[in-house]
């Protein structure tokens, strides 16, 4: 049963996936607030094929604040990826370059105002992507990180990647932690499998705190649910 799960959400998920990724760029001709919109509808199909076909729920445990905040997430999954933007309310997110060099896809991350973060972390990449948080703050759009950098197996605890520091100060806006419970329905590799994905909100942590404290508050916040 739980192979034919998987089979049914592969079929029914990228079978309507690679058909929205080529009308992408049409989407984006109407703006980035029409694109935004578009890849919340995909977002949205996505959570219900794995709710309906994967048995997959998700329970949240508190909620945003509203108006522009800097959300720091846990990263167990592709679930809370795709599952966060619609909840958020498209907010800005931080993305690996890599991503930017994907044929159409890399194109639409750039419209839907993603801020590229590069791993080698030199002078130029950092202003590239202090550029793109200023532009965001511009707009008046909130920001979503997942600061450890990638996916971690359950129970797992990287330390925060350097790029979350720079960013908390220049944003200089409430971090808002959000603890992820997922690995264990949607591995990184594997048969996904039914069960509930946690998301928590943790209190609102104010702008301005020096680096060892911000990274230690919001590192213990993300984890909680580990």
């Amino acid at each position: 049963m739980l192979l034919l799960r998987n089979l049914l959400f592969a079929i029914a998920f990228y079978g309507v996936s690679v058909p929205f990724v080529l009308f992408v760029p049409i989407a984006g001709l109407f703006g980035a607030a029409a694109l935004r919109g578009y890849c919340d509808a995909w977002a949205r199909y996505m959570i219900w094929c794995a709710r309906w076909i994967l048995g997959i729920r998700v329970r949240v445990e508190g909620q945003p604040p509203a108006g522009p905040v800097f959300f720091a997430a846990k990263h167990e999954s592709n679930f809370e990826a795709v599952e966060l933007t619609p909840r958020l309310g498209s907010p800005a997110p931080v993305l690996k370059q890599e991503l930017t060099r994907i044929p159409i896809w890399g194109w639409a991350v750039q419209r839907y105002g993603g801020i590229v973060a590069d791993r080698a972390a030199n002078a130029s990449a950092l202003r590239s992507m202090m550029k793109g948080a200023k532009a965001t703050l511009a707009q008046g759009r909130s920001v979503l990180i997942f600061p450890e950098g990638t996916r971690t197996q359950p129970g797992e605890r990287p330390k925060l990647r350097s790029g979350f520091a720079g960013l908390y100060r220049i944003l200089a806006l409430p971090v808002v932690p959000i603890a992820v419970k997922s690995g264990h329905v949607w591995p990184k590799k594997g048969l996904k499998r039914p069960g509930t994905v946690i998301v928590s909100f943790g209190e609102p942590i104010p702008p301005g705190l020096p680096r060892p404290e911000i990274e230690a508050r919001v590192h213990e916040a993300i984890n909680a649910l580990n």
